[in-house]
C-alpha cells in the first residue's frame, strides 16, 4: 500500500548523489497542500507512468493543482482524482552541481587493429566531469527508458558510452599506436566531441574529459620501447659495431674457467679477427671525402685509435703497443 506523505523533503549530508527517488520503489501518496522543500542546486521533479511531469526548483512549495498541471492533468484524464484530496507520484531529487572528476576505465581490453602490429588490446582510463543541465530529458531518457536512477548505475552508463567512443574513435584517430605520444591531447578532443552530442541528448552537459593513460600489454610495450631505442641512437651501423664490441671484450676479461675461458679464448680471437675491420670503417671515411686527402697519416691511424679505446674496443694494453708501434712511423 502507498505511502502517504505530507512533507516532501531530501537532505544529501554528501552533496555526491546525483538522484534521488522518493520512495525507493512504488509510489507515494501524495496529499494535496502538502509542503515541498526543494534545497539549494536542488530540482524536484515529479514522475509518473514513466515520465517526469511538474519541475520545482530551489524553495518551499505548498502542492496544489494550480502548481502541478501536468500531473493534475494526468490524474483528471485517467478518471480519477477530482473528487479525491490525494495523488499517486514518485518524486525525483535531482543534484545540479557540477559532479567533478567521475572516473572512467575499460574494464576489458579495447581491441585495435593496428596497421604495424597488427591486432592489439588497449587499455585506458581516465576522468570526466559533467552536470544535470535539463532534469526533464535527464529522467525521460535515463530513468523512464532505461529504468536507472541509482548514482552507481548512472555513472556505469555513462562509462559505458564513453568507452563505445573511444573505441570507435581510435580506428579514425590513428593508424598505429606509435602516433599516439604526439597525439594525446588530440585524441581527448576527439572523444570529448563524439560523446558531447550524446550526452547532452540524455540532459547532461560534459565539462571536462581527460585520458590520464591508454597502456599496451608488456610485448607490445617492449618493442614500442626498442623503436624508440633505436630512434634515438640514430646510426645504427655505429650502434652496432659498439654493441658488438662491448660484448667481446666483457667476454674476453671473464676469468672464469670452463665455457667462460673458451669464451674468453674465443673473443680474444674474434677481437683479433674484428679489429683490423673496424679500423679500416674507421678509416674509411677518411679515405673517401675526396681528393682533399690521397694517404693516411700516423696521426690519423693514432686518432682512430683513440676513438676505438674510448668505445671499449681496445684495452689499454693493446692501446699502447699499437701506439708505440705507430709513433715509430714519425
Amino acid at each position: 500500500m502507498p505511502k502517504l506523505m505530507e512533507v516532501l523533503e531530501y537532505v544529501d549530508p554528501t552533496g555526491e548523489v546525483m538522484v534521488k527517488r522518493l520512495p525507493d520503489s512504488g509510489e507515494y501518496e501524495i496529499t494535496y497542500g502538502s509542503q515541498l522543500t526543494v534545497r539549494e542546486s536542488q530540482v524536484a521533479v515529479f514522475f509518473r507512468d514513466g515520465r517526469s511531469l511538474d519541475v520545482f526548483t530551489t524553495g518551499r512549495h505548498v502542492l496544489k493543482t494550480q502548481n502541478i498541471p501536468a500531473l493534475t492533468k494526468l490524474i483528471t484524464g485517467l478518471g480519477y482524482g477530482k473528487q479525491e484530496s490525494v495523488f499517486k507520484s514518485e518524486v525525483y531529487f535531482l543534484n545540479m552541481k557540477l559532479f567533478r572528476n567521475l572516473k572512467w576505465g575499460t574494464s576489458e581490453p579495447i581491441l585495435f587493429k593496428d596497421a604495424e602490429l597488427q591486432m592489439i588490446r588497449l587499455r585506458g582510463f581516465g576522468i570526466f566531469s559533467i552536470q544535470i543541465e535539463d532534469p526533464s530529458l535527464f529522467l525521460n531518457k535515463v530513468v523512464g527508458t532505461q529504468g536507472i536512477f541509482l548514482d552507481n548505475d548512472i555513472e556505469d552508463y555513462l562509462k559505458n558510452i564513453i568507452i563505445a567512443r573511444l573505441t570507435s574513435t581510435l580506428g579514425d584517430f590513428m593508424k598505429t599506436i606509435f602516433e599516439l605520444p604526439s597525439n594525446f591531447d588530440e585524441l581527448a578532443i576527439a572523444v570529448r566531441l563524439s560523446i558531447q552530442g550524446e550526452f547532452e541528448g540524455l540532459g547532461l552537459k560534459i565539462h571536462d574529459y581527460l585520458i590520464n593513460s591508454i597502456s599496451v600489454p608488456p610485448e607490445v610495450q617492449e618493442m614500442i620501447d626498442t623503436r624508440s631505442g633505436m630512434a634515438a641512437v640514430g646510426n645504427m651501423d655505429e650502434f652496432v659495431k659498439y654493441k658488438a664490441a662491448m660484448s667481446l671484450q666483457d667476454a674476453a676479461q671473464n676469468p672464469s674457467g670452463g665455457a667462460a675461458a673458451g669464451v674468453g679464448v674465443g673473443a680474444g680471437m674474434g677481437m683479433g679477427f674484428m679489429l683490423p675491420q673496424m679500423l679500416a670503417g674507421a678509416m674509411q671515411p677518411m679515405q673517401n671525402s675526396g681528393s682533399q686527402v690521397a694517404t693516411t697519416t700516423p696521426m690519423d691511424k693514432l686518432k682512430s685509435l683513440k676513438e676505438l679505446l674510448d668505445m671499449g674496443a681496445l684495452s689499454q694494453e693493446e692501446y699502447d703497443v699499437k701506439k708505440e708501434k705507430l709513433l715509430g712511423e714519425f
